[in-house]
């Protein structure tokens, strides 16, 4: 799996977490979060690997879903791409102090 998408999915995982089923979550973490496999995880929930996979792929197109409609996830990209512009056109060291605690809360 590319490296982009097991981020993309990891942050809005982030944001959308409560929105899924418990299992899914626990699936999903498991996946994401542990790096476990889905030979691991289905001997984990004592299903079947196809089983786990299902599951994974029903969380991940919720939280695309998800994702779509709230756009949570894209908008605090924008905010932090804003951010960072207002601290590059800045010269004002205590606005730069400001700004910086304010990345840090984004992150």
């Amino acid at each position: 799996m590319p490296l982009e998408k097991t981020i993309y999915i990891g942050q809005l995982f982030s944001f959308y977490k409560a929105l899924l089923t418990e299992k899914q979550q626990d699936m999903l973490s498991l996946y994401y979060e542990e790096d476990l496999s889905l030979s691991e995880i289905a001997e984990h929930f004592d299903i079947s690997r196809q089983g786990v996979h299902d599951n994974i792929r029903r969380g991940e197109k919720s939280l695309l879903e998800y994702e779509k409609t709230l756009r949570l996830n894209e908008k605090r990209e924008e905010r932090m791409q804003l951010l960072n512009t207002l601290s590059e056109l800045l010269t004002n060291q205590e606005a730069h102090s400001v700004i910086e605690k304010l990345i840090q809360i984004e992150d």
